[in-house]
């Protein structure tokens, strides 16, 4: 019993020496120190400030004095534009999931092939994901413009009249998630086409020879062996969709009547631009809390089993 301890404990620092030797120590004690300082000023730091600041009723100004408690968050569960702000977010999860991700993959399987033909079709594709998302929605608000866009003319075209989309409060939701796939479906099917492009071509081969149809590699071949990059990927629309900002200020500003709103936009609305930094704290601290509970449960319940 002794003797296997210490062979253990001669082992560990047989394992620190050879650390020392490769320099892994010497990088983490360079390296790690400026990482977790920056961490702690541009994250930690203004996390905790917005945890204490939810409990106050404070414009930013001075020092917060008006302590109210818990009720900023309960006047935020009792809004209905939150609520409204809430079910939309989850709409976009659900679309990024449902339409955007198929979507993605299928487009993936069609030109996921190294040929000049297939390379250019990925750069058109993936030209809406380099493109900034304030300018996305600018070039979108145009778009659909009743008067001077892209829908006037084909309106005008058709001979019916000009349809003001961004401006009706049933469809101007489905324009904003009409530009959110059209976005970001092209930065899931470069994950997919790295990952295809994985798969040996020795089983795509062998089913073949055993007669398997073109849908049954790509269900049965194919796709098994790209299950991380989709678990992946699911991830990153999932975060995206909880963080989606920058597309909908430009087109909608959370309009009309406050219908297209998402969490972080209403966070923006309500909170900074009202000057009304506690409530807005509070919106953040809830949004915190959602984003690393999907965080944590997606990693333990599916991120983990993808692995085995």
């Amino acid at each position: 019993m002794a003797t296997s301890v210490a062979s253990r404990r001669l082992s560990a620092s047989e394992r620190l020496r050879r650390s020392l030797n490769n320099g892994r120590v010497t990088a983490a004690l360079i390296l790690l120190p400026p990482a977790l300082i920056l961490f702690t000023l541009f994250v930690m730091l203004p996390l905790g400030e917005s945890v204490y600041y939810a409990f106050f009723n404070w414009n930013g100004y001075g020092t917060p004095t008006d302590y109210v408690g818990m009720e900023n968050f309960q006047r935020i569960a009792g809004h209905s534009v939150f609520q409204k702000a809430v079910t939309n977010t989850l709409k976009i999860v659900a679309i990024s999931l449902f339409l955007q991700m198929p979507l993605a993959l299928l487009l993936a399987l069609l030109i996921y092939r190294k040929t000049p033909t297939n390379a250019l079709f990925r750069l058109i594709f993936f030209v809406p994901y380099i493109l900034a998302e304030v300018a996305a929605g600018l070039i979108w608000s145009f778009v659909f413009d009743g008067n001077y866009g892209v829908t006037a003319s084909i309106a005008q075209s058709m001979g019916v009249e000009s349809f003001f989309i961004l401006a009706d409060r049933d469809w101007a939701f489905v324009a904003v998630m009409t530009v959110i796939v059209w976005k970001y479906f092209g930065f899931h099917m470069m994950i997919y086409i790295a990952a295809l492009q994985s798969v040996p071509e020795d089983l795509i081969e062998a089913a073949r020879i055993e007669g398997a149809k073109r849908h049954q590699i790509v269900r049965y071949v194919q796709i098994p062996q790209i299950k991380h990059a989709l678990v992946v990927s699911a991830f990153f629309a999932i975060i995206g969709a909880l963080q989606v900002f920058d597309i909908i200020i430009p087109l909608t500003n959370g309009g009309p009547s406050n219908q297209t709103h998402t969490i972080v936009t209403y966070l923006y609305t309500f909170g900074l631009t009202r000057l009304n930094i506690g409530f807005g704290s509070a919106v953040g601290v809830i949004l915190f809390i959602a984003a690393i509970t999907v965080a944590v449960f997606y990693q333990r319940f599916f991120m983990n089993r993808s692995e085995t």
